[in-house]
């Protein structure tokens, strides 16, 4: 067969392909998709409801429901159009079926995000990566897209939406469980519409929680609206959808993609952006604020703090007019400038430039900044060691160890179920080129237990002496290859010396890493150091004579 016959094979291949995908399309009403999730290679479920006239021509609203703990993506998509379980059904029973209800001229998703582990980290990608597949596969109105969900989804929903603000026309959390360092993000809500519902006797979520964030919200100039119902326990979301609400206040607000004004606060570089303003520089773990506001055409007010370089990008504004001077105070001074569309500024010496940062090869940047966490919020794997001749009994505890650490789909009690995170878990011989390629990894051991470790060593910063391995634990993130290389030697990062409640499992436990390293003794909550590693991953002198005091860390650099 010449190159021409394989190239028409080819061609017919792809029209026989074509065709079939033409002729594949979802049903009408509410059902159950999925998507790829590069963090785990697995087919994630959401719910879906398609409009009963649906036509892929038209662009559509779309609203994204968040579901609360000991819940899922069926629920959610019955909650949100107002339907709730029958006498006596329980939530696994309510889950088998869909009823029939009234049409609305909306695409609705609703993630599973894995189970009942929030909306931080993992179940946060989870999130945007079902907002992106819902716009690959339909034509979706980016200025009406809308967010909303209830009790631990309404805590995702004030995280998710403060995060992301230049994404959401409105937001409306019902009886919210937002969680830890939500409320340094409020000032990020200026643009956005908010609607709060919460019942006065709920003894799961205190009616204070919407109360405080409504007043919060207005005194920061935010447009708020807030229903609280009376003898109403944690069921609100019942009279909060109930006929459709939620869909006739949505449809009152579109986006505004360049407000006047933008306030933005963040700890990281991954939560960096927000309409036309980009923090550039910033520190990891330290709260950086930014405020910039036209106050006329081509007028431009800046106030910052903690924030080392950020960039306006000014196309499209309607206060923006090309080809005409501009003026841009920041914290005070006039800064002199070329007027361009995106305007970059850097601070050197404690004084603003009209400079545009460029980040060192080992600086913090988005995908390498840490803290310990940031590492399981992605693609990752875990590793055990083989070197050191272990006998057959040794080896299967290495690999027990990470085995339970992988074990996200252990079952947690009926209420909280199990998390449907699948990653792999392989012998430090076993790992490919492929994995290191594209995947954090989690290595467990030291240099003389675990090849990779040994390996990467050199370039290591901080390295548990062998002989303090029974009674101490070592757990630290760093960046190698593209990718956070996160070393647990000693104790797991699990043993506690009390009990933890909801977040006693490996993995749940894992939110509360918030630094980049971290030594304990007995127990991880036993801390004998902690801290971040600097701007260019380095431990700083003080953290290194705190390390060196404990007597069984070396610090590398």
């Amino acid at each position: 067969m010449n190159y021409n016959d394989i190239k028409k094979g080819l061609l017919l291949m792809a029209l026989i392909v074509s065709i079939f995908s033409w002729g594949q399309k979802l049903p009408v009403g509410p059902q159950v998709t999925t998507f790829y999730s590069d963090a785990d290679d697995t087919e994630q479920p959401y719910g879906l409801y398609l409009p009963k006239n649906f036509d892929s021509n038209k662009k559509y609203p779309l609203v994204m429901m968040l579901h609360g703990a000991g819940s899922n993506h069926r629920l959610a998509l019955k909650r949100v159009f107002g339907k709730s379980n029958e006498a006596g059904e329980t939530d696994v029973e309510a889950s088998r079926y869909f009823q029939n209800w009234s049409d609305v001229d909306y695409i609705v998703a609703a993630p599973l995000a894995r189970g009942t582990m929030g909306y931080q980290g993992l179940t946060e990608k989870d999130v945007m990566d079902v907002l992106a597949d819902v716009r690959k596969r339909f034509n979706i109105d980016e200025d009406r897209t809308y967010l909303t969900g209830l009790s631990m989804g309404g805590g995702g929903t004030l995280w998710i939406g403060l995060t992301h603000p230049d994404i959401w026309a409105a937001v409306a959390p019902v009886c919210p469980a937002p969680p830890p360092g939500t409320d340094e993000l409020a000032a990020n809500g200026l643009n956005i519409p908010f609607h709060f519902f919460h019942g006065d006797k709920d003894q799961a979520v205190p009616v204070a929680v919407s109360r405080d964030w409504t007043k919060k919200l207005k005194e920061l100039g935010a447009q708020v609206e807030y229903v609280e119902y009376p003898g109403v326990n944690h069921n609100s979301w019942e009279n909060a959808y109930k006929d459709g609400f939620i869909f006739d206040w949505f449809s009152k607000y579109k986006r505004n993609a360049y407000p006047n004004e933008v306030r933005f606060n963040t700890r990281n570089y991954q939560h960096s952006k927000a309409y036309w303003v980009s923090l550039d520089q910033l520190t990891p773990g330290t709260l950086a604020t930014f405020v910039a506001q036209f106050t006329a055409p081509n007028t431009i007010d800046v106030t910052t703090s903690a924030l080392g370089a950020f960039t306006l990008t000014l196309t499209h504004h309607p206060q923006y007019k090309p080809g005409q001077p501009l003026t841009v105070t920041i914290d005070g001074k006039k800064i002199k400038v070329t007027p361009s569309d995106q305007l970059s500024f850097r601070q050197e010496a404690g004084k603003w430039l009209n400079v545009k940062y460029e980040a060192a090869a080992n600086a913090k940047k988005r995908g390498a900044e840490g803290p310990i966490a940031a590492s399981f919020a992605s693609r990752h794997v875990y590793v055990y060691g083989t070197s050191g001749n272990p006998d057959e009994e040794e080896l299967k505890k290495r690999r027990e160890l990470a085995e339970q650490a992988a074990a996200w789909s252990a079952y947690r009690g009926a209420f909280l179920g199990r998390l449907m995170f699948f990653p792999r878990v392989v012998s430090d011989k076993e790992i490919r080129p492929s994995d290191i390629e594209s995947s954090n990894l989690i290595l467990f051991g030291t240099k003389d237990t675990n090849l990779l470790i040994e390996k990467y060593s050199s370039q290591l910063p901080l390295e548990l002496n062998p002989l303090a391995t029974a009674g101490y634990g070592l757990f630290y993130t760093f960046p190698l290859n593209g990718h956070y290389v996160t070393i647990n030697s000693g104790l797991p990062w699990w043993t506690v010396s009390k009990p933890q409640g909801f977040y006693s499992s490996p993995q749940l436990m894992l939110g509360g890493f918030t630094k980049d390293f971290v030594l304990y003794k007995e127990y991880s909550d036993t801390k004998v150091a902690e801290g971040h590693f600097d701007q260019n991953w380095n431990t700083s002198e003080a953290d290194k004579k705190g390390l060196a005091a404990s007597g069984v860390v070396t610090v590398k650099h």
